[in-house]
């Protein structure tokens, strides 16, 4: 018995020991109110883009949430309205996997809102597929949608400012890589359909967050307008859909233990969006609340400025 229990006491410590020092991440607290400002969270039906765009509610913030799916939408905004008793959230309709979508959403945005103060970018897709311009899903939806919105939108950001653009990436763009020649002849980051190819294309297109980033940084450099990319910490979302069954059936009881609940996870976005001092960190990347380092291809300049110069081509900037 006395082992039983020495074996269920080593169980637990190390639970603790794990979620609380690798998975938990740290918490932000600041008392900032943004009555007045206005922001912009791409993917915000479900998930930590919900639980961020509650928390700017929560502050006073005029929110858009900038979404395909208008019913999910509508209820998510519904829900942030009587929570937070701010009748200042509403839904616009965006799909990041339309490049025509994306300029039909700039284009009303901009006729009918009069500031933007934040702009953060975090929906994101993991899973096979083409967006409706014929590019690889995750490289279409999580860089190429977020690069042209935030270009249609800048011009209005810096006549707002100070203002920030929120990237949200991930750990994972450590194991990205950009093949221009691949994404020249296949108009994707990698060449097949399989589910390794489906978590290649996604590191790969969080690289692209990271390069991307870096630099608009640049571009903006002298501007009232900071920008930051970040990862939000190892969250079981929605992010998961386009899994088989199977393989989410793994996944669930290990995330359970393990992986943040949404509001956790969107503790460092805010972090980024509203924490006061940053701004001589504009480009650079966060974790847990912190300025972290990231991995050797988000640190090169050159392959940065070509990923933009081919953005820009491709979506036809």
């Amino acid at each position: 018995m006395s082992l039983l229990l020495c074996l269920v006491a080593g169980a637990v410590s190390f639970y603790v020991i794990l979620y609380y020092g690798v998975f938990r991440g740290a918490r932000y607290s600041s008392s900032v109110k943004l009555k007045g400002k206005t922001a912009i969270v791409t993917g915000s039906n479900t998930g930590i883009g919900k639980a961020t765009a509650l928390d700017l509610a929560r502050r006073g913030a005029r929110v858009i949430l900038a979404c395909r799916n208008k019913e999910k939408a509508e209820t998510a905004a519904y829900d942030i309205r009587r929570e937070t008793g701010n009748n200042q959230v509403v839904f616009m309709q965006l799909d990041l996997a339309s490049l025509k979508s994306v300029r039909s959403f700039a284009e009303n945005f901009l006729k009918t809102e009069p500031r933007l103060d934040l702009l953060i970018n975090n929906a994101g897709v993991m899973g096979p597929g083409q967006t409706e311009d014929g590019f690889g899903m995750a490289f279409g939806v999580n860089h190429l949608g977020h690069f042209l919105l935030t270009n249609l939108l800048l011009e209005r950001l810096q006549k707002c400012g100070p203002s920030r653009v929120v990237n949200v990436s991930a750990l994972l763009h450590r194991l990205g890589s950009i093949d221009f020649p691949l994404l020249a002849s296949k108009k994707d980051l990698v060449s097949g359909q399989s589910t390794w190819h489906n978590f290649q294309a996604y590191s790969s297109s969080k690289l692209c967050n990271v390069l991307f980033t870096r630099e608009l940084a640049n571009r903006l450099e002298g501007t009232s307008v900071t920008c930051y990319s970040l990862h939000p910490g190892v969250i079981y979302t929605e992010l998961c859909r386009s899994m088989s069954l199977w393989q989410q059936l793994l996944l669930s009881p290990f995330a359970k233990l393990f992986f943040l609940d949404p509001e956790g996870g969107s503790q460092t976005t805010l972090h980024c969006a509203l924490q006061e001092g940053i701004e001589p960190l504009s480009g650079r990347y966060f974790s847990s609340c912190a300025l972290q380092q990231v991995g050797t291809r988000g640190r090169d300049d050159a392959l940065a400025k070509k990923l933009w110069e081919v953005s820009e081509r491709l979506t036809g900037l």
